[in-house]
Order: C-alpha cells, then sequence, then structure tokens
C-alpha cells in the first residue's frame, strides 16, 4: 500500500507502517483525505512502527495520527527505543492524554426540575453553612484580639473609635429619632382604635410602654444601625481592599484587625446602647402625643400608669440585647468587608449582602430572645 504519509513496507523481519512527511495544519486537507483513503485500505495484523522518517508534527497532526494508530499504537510509538524525536514523543504524549481525558468523561444526564430544585436547595444549605463557619471564625478572632488589646494599653486606638462613634452614632440620632417617634405613635393609634371598642382605652399607654421598652425599640434601631452601619463598614473595608490599601497594611507589619475592625466593633457597642435608649424615649414620646390628642390623657397621667404598672425589667430586657446586636452588625459588616474580591461589582454584592444578612440575624436573635424571656417569665 503506497500512501503520502503512512507507508507499508515488508521487511526481513516483518512488515512496517512508516510514518513520514509534515502532520501540520498546513497539511490539513491532505490529511484529511489521506485519512478517508486509509480507513478504506486492510492493515496486516501484526505490524511494527517505523517513525524515523515523521518530518514536521503540531497539534493538529498529532491528534489525526492519534486518531489513526490508536491509543495502543501510539504507547509503542512513545516507546523509549523508538527513534522519534523527544520532543515529538512529548506533543504525541501531551494530546494523547488530551484525547483520552475527553473521550473518557461521561455525558451527564440532563436532571429533571424536580432534581435542579433539590439542587439548588442543597447548594443554598450549603452556601449558609460556610458562610456561618466563616462568620464564626471571624468572631472567634475579633474576641481574641480583643482580650489580647486588653492587656496591651497602648495600641489602643481611641481616635479611631470616637471617629466611629460620631459617625455610626452621633450621626444617626435624627432617623433613629424620628423613625421610633413615628412607630410610637402608630402603635398609640392602633391601641386607642381597637382597645376603644372594648372600653379600656387607657391600657393604650401600657402597650405603648411594652412595645417600645421590649421590642420596638431596639430591632428598629438595630435594622436602621444594618442598613446604615454595616453597609459603610463593608463599602469602607472593601474600597480598601480593592486599593490594596489592606495587603499594605499587612506588608508594613500592622494588623488590620486591630487598626480597622476592632475600633468599628467597639465603636458600636457604644453607640448603639445609646441609641437605644434615646429611641425608646422617642418612641414614648410619639405614643405620649397621640394618648394627649385622642385619648386626653395628660402627661402627668401618663407617667403615672407608666411608673405604677410597668416594671423596670422591661427597660433591660431591652437593653441587654443592644450589646448583641451590635457586635453581630459590626462583625457581618467588617467580614463581608474583608470578603470583597477586587472590583466595584463584587463591593456592592457583598454590601447587598451584609446588609440582609443583618437584618435576617437581629430579627432571629431577637425572636429568641422573645421566646427565652418567656419562657423565664419575664
Amino acid at each position: 500500500m503506497q500512501a503520502d504519509f503512512l507507508v507499508t513496507e515488508q521487511r526481513a523481519d516483518g512488515y512496517y507502517l512508516c510514518i513520514q512527511g509534515d502532520w501540520i495544519l498546513d497539511n490539513f486537507v491532505a490529511l484529511e483525505k489521506f485519512t478517508k483513503r486509509y480507513k478504506k485500505q486492510p492493515v496486516p495484523e501484526k505490524i511494527s512502527l517505523d517513525g524515523s522518517r515523521l518530518g514536521m508534527l503540531d497539534t493538529v497532526g498529532a491528534s489525526r495520527l492519534i486518531q489513526l494508530l490508536g491509543q495502543d499504537n501510539t504507547r509503542l510509538l512513545l516507546q523509549a527505543d523508538s527513534p522519534l524525536p523527544a520532543e515529538k514523543k512529548a506533543l504525541l504524549q501531551t494530546v494523547a492524554q488530551a484525547l483520552e481525558l475527553t473521550d473518557g468523561v461521561p455525558k451527564k444526564p440532563e436532571a429533571g426540575p424536580i432534581s435542579q430544585i433539590f439542587g439548588q436547595i442543597g447548594y443554598s444549605v450549603t452556601t449558609v453553612w460556610r458562610q456561618f463557619i466563616s462568620l464564626l471564625g471571624f468572631s472567634g478572632l475579633i474576641l481574641e484580639s480583643l482580650f489580647r488589646l486588653v492587656w496591651h494599653p497602648r495600641q489602643w486606638r481611641f481616635t479611631s473609635v470616637v471617629a466611629q462613634v460620631q459617625t455610626s452614632g452621633l450621626n444617626a440620632v435624627p432617623i433613629v429619632m424620628l423613625l421610633t417617634f413615628m412607630v410610637g405613635a402608630v402603635i398609640a393609634f392602633l391601641g386607642a382604635t381597637v382597645l376603644a371598642d372594648f372600653g379600656a382605652s387607657v391600657y393604650t399607654v401600657h402597650l405603648v410602654a411594652f412595645s417600645n421598652l421590649r421590642e420596638f425599640a431596639i430591632l428598629l434601631t438595630a435594622i436602621l444601625m444594618a442598613g446604615r452601619t454595616a453597609s459603610a463598614f463593608t463599602a469602607q473595608l472593601g474600597s480598601m481592599k480593592v486599593n490594596e490599601e489592606i495587603d499594605a497594611l499587612r506588608a508594613s507589619g500592622l494588623n488590620p484587625v486591630y487598626l480597622l475592625v476592632i475600633p468599628r466593633v467597639l465603636a458600636l457597642l457604644i453607640s448603639l446602647p445609646i441609641l437605644t435608649f434615646l429611641g425608646m424615649l422617642s418612641g414614648m414620646l410619639g405614643g405620649l402625643v397621640v394618648c394627649i390628642v385622642s385619648l386626653e390623657i395628660s402627661p402627668v397621667m401618663f407617667m403615672d400608669i407608666i411608673s405604677e404598672n410597668v416594671p423596670v425589667r422591661h427597660f433591660w430586657i431591652g437593653m441587654v440585647k443592644a450589646p448583641i446586636f451590635a457586635f453581630v452588625i459590626a462583625v457581618v459588616g467588617c467580614h463581608e468587608g474583608f470578603k470583597v474580591d477586587g472590583s466595584a461589582q463584587s463591593v456592592g454584592e457583598h454590601t447587598t449582602s451584609s446588609v440582609v444578612q443583618c437584618i435576617f440575624l437581629v430579627i432571629l436573635l431577637d425572636a429568641l430572645a422573645a421566646l427565652f424571656f418567656m419562657e423565664m417569665g419575664w
């Protein structure tokens, strides 16, 4: 059999299949025609390979040669005693491995809609679990850093803490007081409307006091801080990471947690209880205004009812949640900021994620706290 690229020769020791010519992209058309013609020709069963006449070789020619020879004959051609040059052996071996991987990958069956739904649920659960573990580890790192700083007063950054208190606390006073005032007024309106049907309008004062002291003041303040402060923490740290400022701090031998995270956590631990207290006062004031206008309850009577019928423990129940919510909000905001991967889109995604996580965790913790206090009879 005479051909351009493969020649079968009969020698004294048997039949030889000689590879010759240039197996390159420029000869692709000729190789294609030869391949069709070669597949129709009979080949002796016992035949040896001779690659000494092989000219130039590239990936196109190597893949075509492997397809013609088969994987078994290709392995024989790659043996150590083969006269084929080392660079051509390496190219053939690389292409052969790639073809084996390509041919060996089984086709995945298309998943049905039910499988896709359960797959998405599983992926979401896995993502949430990984996020929880990462957040838990970051919380432990912050607590460990706080305990270390207790014994090193020279590393305390009072200026940064004061600046963050002003930004996250003092500047948030107007919006917190306005919102809690309106919510307190709405609660008083609802109480006056519903309780009037039972002739118990005076208990509107109790409703306003209980709801503001125990739940609404701290909950609304924490949600506002989640949307206002946690997003700011994430955007600030994320922008610093995009600009490689955090890497510069590490290269300078400085700890970003001490410099950037701890002041923000301490500032929120100071600010949120103060804002919660102001929110309680503002919510009570909103309820007082409605009671004066709608129920003709004087301020003196309003204060007497609260002092005689609302125990002080309700105030402490609301206040004790503030440091916990503050720590959660600060940790989530800073954690998402450090997760930014270096693009403006990533900053926006993690800022949104921090707000959603903070609001979810605040409401979840508040619900768990309400159940706990109810079971304890507080």
